[in-house]
């Protein structure tokens, strides 16, 4: 009796988490087939006028990228790696229904646009781009200790030319001074377990989550996040 009884927890747990896991799976296929409206796209471009509309469709595939690894993410705090993505999401929260609509089919919750000064403590900024990178990482199929390349959201602002865009490097070596506005980051440490390393520029001058002069002051990079 008492076995058949231990058996009904179970029985009870499978289809509700068949229930869960084809939620889940909706979400996402409905975040892989949504097409922004081409108004955003423009407004990027109008930012970034040196953008050609391939570039643009890289910004949009970028922020639905972002969107993804949110999803990943749940409900934890995931920065935003890309200057021209978090411009796109800017334009996109404008459409004020459809951005409630989409975050409702595709998160199951408003994802709420958090500034830089918004952070309640530094180890929860930190956290945040630490998290943006794994999740981009695995989405690559990268290594985020030992990354061969950058996951798409990181590499953009400097494929792109964005001025005052993050660039990172996998190396280490040559961030900083490829950087336009210093804000070069090393992006094999944001996977290190024992923090961050990089250069924000000028104290309040890159919108990122906290601001440095050093290149060792165990900052990162990121200027918005999603919660």
């Amino acid at each position: 009796m008492q076995l058949e009884l231990l058996g009904y927890p179970v029985a009870i747990a499978l289809p509700i988490y068949g229930l869960y896991r084809g939620y889940k799976t909706r979400q996402l296929k409905f975040m892989e087939q949504f097409e922004f409206h081409p108004a955003i796209g423009r407004k990027v471009q109008e930012r970034y006028p040196h953008l050609t509309n391939r570039d643009v469709d890289q910004v949009l595939k970028g922020l639905q990228n972002y969107f993804y690894i949110c999803h990943q993410a749940g409900k934890r705090i995931v920065a935003m790696p890309s200057q021209a993505v978090d411009v796109a999401w800017h334009e996109f929260i404008l459409f004020t229904r459809a951005y409630k609509q989409f975050c409702r089919k595709a998160q199951g919750r408003f994802l709420h646009h958090t500034p830089a000064e918004g952070m309640h403590t530094q180890i929860l900024a930190q956290e945040g781009i630490k998290r943006a990178w794994r999740l981009a990482c695995a989405k690559g199929n990268i290594n985020p200790k030992k990354p061969n390349r950058l996951p798409l959201l990181f590499a953009l602002d400097e494929r792109l030319k964005i001025k005052g865009g993050f660039i990172y490097d996998i190396t280490c070596g040559s961030a900083k001074s490829r950087a336009d506005g210093n804000n070069g980051y090393c992006a094999g440490d944001i996977g290190c377990t024992g923090g961050c390393v990089g250069s924000s520029g000028a104290p309040g001058s890159g919108g990122n989550f906290f601001d440095s002069t050093g290149g060792d002051s165990g900052t990162c990079s990121g200027g918005c996040g999603g919660d």
